[in-house]
Order: C-alpha cells, then sequence, then structure tokens
C-alpha cells in the first residue's frame, strides 16, 4: 500500500458535499485516481484513527469551460464519500 498521504488528496468543499455531509456520518473527500476501495478505507483509518464502514466512489468527468475565444476542459478527479461508524467523527 501507499502513504495514506498519497491516497487522500483533499476534501471537497461544495453545497453538494455539505448535504451530504450534513448527517455527520458521511465526508466527501477527492482521492488519487488508482486507488481502489480497499487503499483508501486503510487510508482513512490510519490517517485520522476512525472505523470506515462504507466507501462510494466516483470518477468525475471533463466538463467544457471557455475564456474569450480560448476552450478547453476542467480537471478530471476520482471523488470518494465515506461513511464513519456511529459516533465518529472527522475534523477538517
Amino acid at each position: 500500500m501507499k502513504d495514506y498521504t498519497d491516497i487522500i488528496i483533499a476534501p471537497v468543499i461544495t453545497e453538494k458535499a455539505s448535504n451530504i455531509a450534513g448527517s455527520g456520518k458521511n465526508y466527501v473527500f477527492k482521492v488519487s485516481k488508482n486507488a481502489n476501495k480497499i487503499q483508501i478505507k486503510k487510508a482513512f483509518e490510519k490517517a485520522f484513527g476512525v472505523h470506515v464502514t462504507k466507501i462510494n466512489t466516483l470518477n468525475t468527468n471533463p466538463k467544457d469551460k471557455r475564456v474569450g475565444r480560448y476552450t478547453g476542459k476542467t480537471k478530471t478527479y476520482k471523488k470518494a464519500i465515506i461513511t464513519l461508524k456511529d459516533g465518529e467523527s472527522i475534523e477538517i
């Protein structure tokens, strides 16, 4: 396994992510593209000292963006929705 700092990139702070995290058990993070669910679970348990019960992952699609006459695409990344055991939390 890689070091957990190679797997966990950053928390996702958006309106949709904060709605998901409203229950206090779920958190949304950007993770490495080539990490699987088992590696993500071990990384979170090692980094934050919590028990992970469920992980949902998804790959984001690039979106077209335009600045004047120049076009391009946004970056893609893998997003992980982490569900923790009851009574546990992460300080972000």
